[in-house]
């Protein structure tokens, strides 16, 4: 995760509740899942959207990240993005490499130990693309 330890309700009201875009995977009031979406940068370059995904722990390997990626795609398409781009996906991360790139996401660029990871130190973070139309 990004983020520093420590994340309290007020971080998570502003940064994902309060974001445009933000979607919520719930089974009756346990919390799954959630993904905010949005222009990766203003202006001219607000037509390649970003997205960041959450997916608890005790809610994994059930489809739910995969779930809401596919989620996340439609409805930016549908709010007129051409392409998602994602910033930082750490090397370590093989779940999220594998799922994106089986939804069509390709590694365009690696930024060499952009990310201090809590167990493996400084690793690789990829930026990844796809087209949505």
């Amino acid at each position: 995760m990004p983020f520093v330890d420590g994340i309290d309700d007020a971080m998570i009201d502003a940064v994902w509740l309060g974001a445009r875009g933000c979607v919520l995977a719930c089974i009756g009031g346990d919390v799954l899942g959630m993904y905010r979406y949005g222009p990766a940068m203003p202006g001219r370059g607000s037509h390649i959207a970003t997205a960041t995904f959450l997916v608890g722990e005790h809610a994994r390997h059930r489809g739910i990240g995969r779930a809401l990626v596919e989620h996340c795609l439609q409805a930016a398409q549908a709010a007129g993005f051409r392409a998602m781009q994602f910033n930082q996906v750490l090397s370590c991360n093989q779940p999220a490499l594998a799922l994106y790139r089986s939804l069509g996401f390709a590694v365009i660029g690696t930024v060499p130990k952009a990310f201090d990871h809590s167990l493996h130190g400084y690793v690789d973070a990829h930026i990844m693309y796809r087209e949505l139309s």
